[in-house]
């Protein structure tokens, strides 16, 4: 039987060849100091241009929202030319791709800011753990408080971000409101402790999303989610009532689609699948990376439309190829996620090798 991830899918604002998407990575090979892509970050996206669609790496929109050393800005003509590079190389190749927009908040450090004090909602600190930089780990440090006019550029930011995304060729953009990073923080009850309009905690997310809508369209802005995600101290105390405030008040936008993390214990796909007409990619984030036969269940139950996958695609970036020929799946090696040099660039085998 032919998978389904292998099926075309036709949906409001997409139309993608296969239903394989490849999920945001971050990589870390930009120009520390410039935020400028170097030539390997081409190669790594053009090996992988058979995915019906790839979403970037993390790029942040904001001088302060720089998640680690290596990461790249949207920000300025430099960085969308070095952009402009790598979509011209993906669409020769006959791929898509969107641009995840990627702004930090707390989990930084002044080291990656040029000394500045990195910010969030309130000033409460990620209170374990450390954040990598150029000189080593280092602790969380307390943030500053966005003041209203902060949350206000914030907002703004990504708004250009994405004009940048659109000028420098991206199909897209994806707003990152994952894994305990700003627009996370704003939806959370431990990090979001406002008493301004932000202390309604999905306000913030929707104001960026429609304000990157404004700037570039709906049918190119999308917005990822991950539910009841616990990573960087993030407390949601009624994750479905929360998620269900901010669906809703995105359904009707028309938006290119909604990615859903399932990596808690609340079963987001399943709950807000019903809550949304439009395109919904999901992916899962566990102990182990997310197979093929979890990604066909999900498109067979509805569940899903197109299925990201993360570290599989990092392993094998022929991974739609391997898919249609029932070929054994490289396994991810830990040393080549975020380690030094090109690895998990360009030195997994294809299934051309054999």
């Amino acid at each position: 039987m032919r998978s389904p991830l292998l099926e075309p899918y036709h949906g409001p604002a997409l139309r993608l060849p296969n239903r394989v998407a490849m999920a945001p990575m971050t990589r870390s090979r930009a120009d520390d100091a410039t935020g400028v892509p170097t030539a390997i970050m081409t190669e790594y996206y053009t090996q992988r241009a058979a995915a019906g669609l790839i979403v970037s790496e993390g790029i942040w929109p904001h001088r302060l929202g720089k998640g680690g050393p290596g990461v790249p800005g949207l920000t300025d003509p430099a960085q969308v030319e070095g952009r402009r590079r790598i979509t011209r190389a993906v669409h020769a190749a006959g791929g898509r791709i969107f641009a995840q927009l990627w702004h930090v908040g707390r989990v930084c450090h002044p080291d990656l800011l040029g000394g500045a004090q990195p910010v969030a909602p309130s000033a409460v600190a990620v209170s374990h753990g450390s954040i990598h930089t150029a000189a080593g780990p280092r602790d969380y440090v307390r943030p500053r408080a966005m003041s209203a006019g902060e949350v206000v550029e914030a907002v703004e930011a990504h708004a250009a971000a994405a004009r940048n995304a659109v000028d420098a060729g991206f199909d897209g953009v994806e707003v990152n409101g994952a894994y305990g990073y700003l627009l996370a923080q704003f939806l959370s009850d431990s990090a979001n402790l406002r008493t301004d309009v932000h202390a309604d905690r999905v306000r913030f997310a929707v104001e960026v999303v429609e304000a990157v809508a404004a700037a570039i369209g709906a049918d190119r802005t999308a917005l990822r989610i991950s539910p009841d995600n616990r990573l960087h101290d993030i407390v949601e105390s009624d994750p479905a009532g929360r998620y269900h405030r901010l669906v809703d008040a995105l359904d009707g936008m028309g938006l290119a689609y909604l990615h859903v993390v399932q990596s808690g214990e609340y079963p987001a796909p399943a709950d807000l699948r019903p809550r949304w007409r439009g395109t919904l990619v999901g992916s899962y984030d566990g102990p182990e990376p997310g197979g093929r036969e979890q990604a066909e269940r999900a498109l067979r139950t509805g569940l899903a439309d197109v299925y990201a996958f993360g570290r599989l695609f990092l392993a094998n970036p022929d991974l739609p190829q391997r898919i249609a020929a029932g070929a054994a799946l490289n396994a991810p090696r830990e040393s080549g996620l975020y380690g030094g040099g090109a690895e998990g660039y360009v030195d997994y085998p294809s299934l051309a090798a054999g």
